[in-house]
């Protein structure tokens, strides 16, 4: 049976929206009302050790846009969700009938106000009021939740639902049914990392809500818990430990990670127990979250990770043809990016474009961690993923 529509949202809720859009503007984020396209490369030159080589000029560059370092910072454009909360809370119909999210996009001010990050990377920040569900659907791109609140609320994925805390990091490979809510009190918030402008530029975007089976108790739009809780930790969790009876894939999206649930407090562990290592001079002590089936990335085109760097530490110059953005999880420090320095703190969220010159120092009393997201995996395959670091003056290369 077809579901009703969606009512129309309110004239009041829809003017609330885009006011706060129009206030949020120097902030390079957009509150979610719609989509659009991605945008194209310019052509580049290097320059060796300069901070950021040259864009083309003329009739190449005409039309052209390139993602820039940017810095969003989290006392800044953290007011815009409550606000959006707000709105949830008081309109007739609210955002997240219409737009089955509250959240805003953070839009890099190189690319024409597209909603990209970079030029293959979507990310959002979504809040969650107590109570709210988005409904059960799949989709093309790859996505994940990388959690901000101490508590997470909850994504169900192909029936395992993961009940999620700060700093886990939740999987919805494409071709995964999946939806997500927020059972506790408090609102829950958490960053959505997206392939989307990919999947875009090759116009194999798709969406299905049309779920078979049978749908949650209570809930119509959610999907009914058909796994164990903690069914990753409990076929995944062992490093090294793979079992043999288990699927290689759920869902039907091909050479993804099976596991869909990586805990804050597991990576917190292991980058506690890495800290006496000498770690890499570029990155400090670094982690990556894998499939634990290949041992490869968790997706064909993101990769994501997790890098202490230790109290007065400050890493060694590199760059490399992947985009990356960074969330810092805890302490403060400043990156300097082509040149220019970026100080952050806790929540705060910034870019470094691919081919920049970038260092990481650690300023405050104590130990930095910063989670990181990559398209790597998608110039590795691609046969254009190089990686440099700047020693002695000198620049060397760091990948074959």
């Amino acid at each position: 049976m077809n579901e009703p529509a969606k009512p129309p949202l309110s004239s009041d809720a829809r003017a609330r929206m885009e006011a706060l859009n129009t206030q949020a503007k120097h902030l390079s984020i957009w509150l979610r009302t719609q989509a659009n396209a991605p945008a194209q490369r310019p052509w580049f030159h290097d320059n060796g050790l300069t901070e950021a080589g040259h864009l083309a000029e003329g009739r190449v560059a005409a039309g052209q846009m390139k993602a820039v370092p940017h810095l969003w910072k989290w006392a800044e454009i953290s007011p815009y969700l409550d606000e959006i909360a707000r709105i949830a809370v008081e309109s007739d119909t609210p955002p997240i009938e219409f737009a089955d999210r509250q959240q805003f996009l953070l839009t890099n001010p190189g690319l024409g106000g597209r909603l990209q990050t970079t030029a293959s990377i979507r990310c959002a920040v979504s809040i969650y009021n107590a109570g709210d569900v988005a409904p059960a659907h799949l989709h093309s791109p790859n996505a994940s939740r990388t959690i901000m609140s101490q508590n997470g609320g909850y994504t169900t994925v192909e029936g395992e639902r993961c009940v999620a805390a700060r700093g886990d990091l939740i999987l919805t490979p494409n071709g995964t049914w999946h939806d997500h809510g927020n059972d506790a009190k408090e609102p829950v918030i958490w960053i959505d990392t997206l392939d989307w402008p990919l999947m875009e530029f090759l116009d194999v975007i798709w969406l299905d809500e049309d779920m078979p089976g049978e749908r949650g108790v209570g809930n119509g739009r959610a999907q009914k818990s058909t796994a164990p809780d903690g069914l990753s930790r409990a076929l995944y969790g062992q490093g090294g430990l793979t079992p043999a009876f288990a699927t290689r894939g759920r869902g039907f999206g091909q050479n993804v990670s099976p596991c869909f649930h990586y805990r804050g407090a597991d990576t917190r562990t292991s980058l506690s127990a890495l800290r006496g290592e000498a770690g890499d001079p570029h990155e400090g002590v670094a982690l990556e979250f894998t499939n634990p089936v290949t041992g490869g990335a968790v997706f064909p085109t993101l990769t994501y990770g997790a890098q202490l760097i230790r109290a007065g530490e400050e890493t060694a110059a590199k760059r490399e043809t992947s985009s990356t953005v960074y969330v810092v999880m805890s302490g403060r420090g400043e990156t300097e990016i082509a040149g220019k320095t970026y100080p952050w703190e806790e929540n705060d969220i910034f870019v470094v474009p691919n081919f920049l010159w970038r260092r990481h120092v650690a300023k405050g009393p104590g130990d930095a961690v910063l989670y990181t997201m990559s398209d790597r995996p998608l110039l590795e395959k691609i046969g254009q993923y190089r990686a440099q670091g700047a020693r002695g003056g000198k620049v060397v290369n760091l990948t074959a």
